[in-house]
């Protein structure tokens, strides 16, 4: 919160002022943007192609990580999250000798499929996201 004082009649008047985080942040171009979320909805490349969830947002982060700050950190976000669900889908397949892994595993695909749409979302309205249950490994 800031405090700005303003002179009005010989009288100083404090008015407290509000800033969003968004409001600190300069404006992303769409490019900055398009390329954020495409870090995210790469991992959908995973249902086409073996560990393609884990490659896919790994060469766009890679690719683009130095054109921006922004896609740098949504980069690492879709790649600490697809690495957390491949570690979870691994703890599932464990868990299927005791058949509780079966629906353990949809639940973790549906998840994270509607995780992934979020993200990408946010990411093209240029808001940082951030994934929750996330082991951030990379930072």
């Amino acid at each position: 919160m800031l405090f700005e004082q303003k002179h009005f009649c010989d009288a100083v008047v404090q008015l407290e002022v509000t800033m969003s985080e968004q409001d600190l942040q300069p404006e992303l171009n769409q490019e900055v943007r398009q390329w954020a979320m495409f870090c995210h909805f790469a991992a959908f490349l995973g249902l086409v192609f073996p560990f393609g969830n884990l490659i896919g947002p790994l060469i766009v982060w890679q690719i683009k990580k130095d054109l921006h700050p922004f896609i740098d950190d949504q980069g690492k976000e879709a790649l600490n999250f697809q690495i957390s669900v491949a570690l979870a889908a691994v703890l599932c397949f464990l868990l299927m000798v005791v058949v509780i892994g079966f629906p353990l595993l949809a639940l973790l695909s549906v998840v994270a499929v509607v995780l992934v749409v979020i993200a990408g979302i946010k990411a093209n309205e240029g808001q940082p996201y951030r994934y929750p249950f996330c082991w951030r490994l990379l930072r």
